[in-house]
Parts: C-alpha cells; structure tokens; sequence
C-alpha cells in the first residue's frame, strides 16, 4: 500500500496556506477535505444521502532516553481509512434508517515492541496506538441502523467493534493508554475495538434529551483477530459472546458540554486463570494445564467535562477527563486501570483551533498473575533478570503525554507530543523511557 512520507504533509500543509478561498479546490485551509468538494459533487451527493471519506493517520514514534533498548532509533505506523455513510431515508426513503460500511489497512513499525518494552512480556500501552492488530486490510464496519418511536429507541445491527458504542473515548493522543475505550486495551482477547469488527448487535434507548441507556450482544471469535481473516463473515471459531450494559449521561454544566459514562460487561466463553489448575494447585509448579471459568466480567466508568470557554467561542476553554476499568482477577491480567487529563482547545487567538492535552495513566497488575511469573521462575530455578528463560514480573506501569495540535487545516492536524513511561510493561528493572512523536491525521 502507497504510504505518504511525513515531509509530504507538510507540503500539502504549506500549500494548504496559500491556496484560494473556493473550498471546491484541492488544497484549502477551510475546506473540510484536502481534495476539495469536487466542484461541487461531494456536496450534492451530500444532500442526496451519500457521504464518502478518505481517512489517514500516521504516527512516528522515537526512543529519545531509557526503555529496555538504548539504540536509538524511530519508527513509522500509519492507517488508511476508507468509508461511506448512506442516509437510507432519503436514498431509498426508510424512516430514520442508516448504513455504514468502513474499509480499513494498517502497516508500519512500533517503537515499544522492542526498543521501550521487554519482549519476553511485552507491555500494556503502545507509544503508537495506531500500530495494532495486524498490518492487513480489514472490514471494520458494516452495519444499519434505524430509529423507532421518534427517535427514542436506536436499534444497531451488523459488523462493529465494542468501542464505537460502549466505552467510548476520543483518539487525539498518541499513547494507546490515552486513546479510545480503554476496555479493550485491557481484556484485548475478548473485547476487540476498531479496526477489528464482529457480528454484534446494540439497542439504546434514550430516557430523556441527556440521558440514555444501551445494552449489546457481540460475538467472542478470536480468529477475527488473525490478519487473514480481515474480510471474514462467517461465525465459526465463535466461543461464546460479550454483553455489556452501559449508561451515558450528557449534560449541560453552566452551558458547557459534558459526558458521563458507567458500564459492565460480561462474556459468556470459558476464560483461563492466571494462577491456578483445575485442582487449586499453582499451574506454574504443577505443570498441569491452567483451570478455565466459566465467564469473564469487569466494568468501567468515564467522564468528560468542559469547565472553561471564552464568550466569544465557546469551543475554545478548558475540558477534563478521567477514565478507570475494572476487571475480574481470576482470569485477567490487569485487574485495574485509571487516568486523568486535560485538554485546552483554542489557546491562542491567532491559534484558535490549536489544542493541548496532557494526561497521565497507571496500569495495574493481578497480584495472583506476578505471584504466577514469580512461580514460573522458581520451576526453572532463576531469578536473573538477565537470564534469557527468566519471565519478567509485571507490577504496575505509568505513562504520561504532553501533546500540541497544530490545526493547520480543517483537513490536517499535526500532534507533536513527548511520552514518558515509567516501568514499561510493569518491569521495574527496565528504564524509564522518553519518546518524542509525531500524530498525523488528515482527511482527503
């Protein structure tokens, strides 16, 4: 796949600056599309119900001090997305009746794999979020949806990721710890979000203007993660199905938007104990096969809060936010995760599109899962870290980000930001690491 050098953003970038005001050209700062509106086309075909999308995001990441591997160096991950949105009322004339069919292909390089983490365990955040799952295409999302009852009950069905619904968090931070639903960072074998899709289905129903809640079903299938099986359809490798259940209150705080969400989720598919065999025996001494339950659950909660605007433009001002998951210790790794930020939109007036973020995370270990690495070592007879058979313990990670998004158009934002990760995947005998990087996200 055709990948765009970063110098090469920054010459549509340049372009972008000097380029007309007519937003059907190619190249201008107020157009929402780099390509312009095709003389029109892209508008009209608006009007009729047909929206297509033409997505990029790239991420650089480098290993600036510290981690597990000193030799300097920087990587390049990046994802295209391809979408159409139909407006099935006015296409084909159903009532409040949606589809969504999104393509998507990731590839690239990512510094944590072996420069910030220790690759005998790996870590639980990524310095480049958008590196995962995969370097293949994928059928990330086909679904419909319709609204019944003036819009009260919103029915979902087809192929989507737990994410998009539930748990739902923005993506404008580069560390993974930042980004998105944090749920499926942390049970990742179970609760697959974008780019991954599966057969699911969501109802919600809203019991006022600012309060809603929803219920979904989504197929367990491990092999929808298998870079072959981008494009599959078919139900077999399906072991069970996870449930969540969530509500979502959205109000207004002195006229400024918030959002606030509680959730639980529960599979129904048998999951592995991290510790001990079917005879309550630790499986890492007894050599047998680890015991199974019979179903896996944890919850979560988030909020989202604007506090500050300026009465000229209330877009621009200060929002917080704050996320934790929790998560079953019998059968997970990470029992517990929390972080907390902030974003300040428009911080100059000559910048009033500009952001800065800045968050902080701590990733928490099972104790019963460090307590089954410490056994693992004792059966082999080590505790030398620099033993090559030696199972690093994993206790608790942090990160933080410090992120400025440069708006340089409506189609191109440019997020420099530093990292810094204390304990990479929970390893204290590695380095704290600093990395430098470098988000892309542009819209054609």
């Amino acid at each position: 796949m055709f990948q765009l050098p970063k110098t090469c953003y920054i010459g549509l970038a340049l372009s972008a600056l000097a380029a007309p005001s007519d937003a059907s050209e190619m190249f201008v700062k107020g157009s929402p599309w780099m390509l312009g509106d095709w003389g029109g086309t892209r508008s009209e075909l608006l009007e009729k119900g047909y929206d297509f999308t033409l997505g990029y995001t790239g991420e650089m990441g480098s290993n600036l001090h510290g981690g597990f591997d000193h030799d300097r160096t920087a990587r390049y991950s990046d994802q295209f997305t391809f979408g159409s949105h139909l407006d099935l009322e006015k296409i084909l004339g159903w009532h409040d009746t949606e589809f969504q069919l999104t393509i998507t292909e990731r590839h690239g390089d990512n510094i944590s794999n072996d420069r910030i983490n220790d690759p005998r365990v790996g870590g639980f955040t990524s310095a480049q979020e958008v590196w995962g799952r995969g370097e293949t295409w994928r059928l990330t999302q086909m679904w419909i949806k319709q609204k019944y009852f003036d819009g009260a009950l919103d029915v979902k069905f087809g192929r989507f990721g737990e994410g998009e619904d539930f748990n739902s968090f923005p993506c404008d931070f580069q560390n993974l710890a930042f980004c998105g639903s944090q749920v499926g960072n942390w049970v990742g074998g179970i609760w697959y979000n974008w780019p991954v899709s599966q057969w699911a289905l969501r109802v919600r129903y809203n019991l006022s203007n600012a309060l809603y809640a929803q219920v979904g079903v989504f197929e367990q299938n491990p092999s929808n993660l298998e870079s072959g099986n981008g494009f599959k359809l078919s139900g077999s490798g399906t072991q069970g199905a996870v449930m969540p259940i969530e509500l979502v209150w959205s109000p207004q705080v002195n006229g400024l938007k918030g959002e606030y969400r509680a959730g639980y989720y529960y599979s129904n598919a048998k999951a592995q104990d991290v510790l001990k065999d079917s005879n309550g025996q630790p499986a890492a001494l007894s050599g047998a096969a680890y015991r199974s339950s019979s179903s896996k659950h944890g919850l979560w909660l988030g909020a989202q809060q604007q506090v500050t605007s300026l009465a000229s433009d209330q877009s621009r001002g200060l929002s917080l936010f704050a996320n934790a998951t929790m998560h079953d210790k019998k059968t997970n790794a990470i029992d517990n995760y929390v972080q907390a930020g902030l974003v300040y939109k428009g911080p100059f007036d000559a910048r009033a599109k500009d952001d800065i973020g800045f968050a902080l995370a701590r990733v928490h270990v099972n104790p019963a899962y460090r307590k089954n690495a410490r056994l693992a070592n004792q059966a082999i007879g080590t505790d030398d870290y620099d033993n090559p058979g030696f199972l690093p313990v994993q206790d608790t990670e942090y990160s933080t980000e410090l992120y400025y998004g440069i708006h340089l158009a409506d189609w191109l934002t440019v997020r420099p930001n530093l990292q810094y990760i204390r304990h990479p995947g929970g390893v204290s005998q590695v380095d704290g690491a600093l990395i430098g990087g470098l988000k892309i996200q542009s819209s054609f």
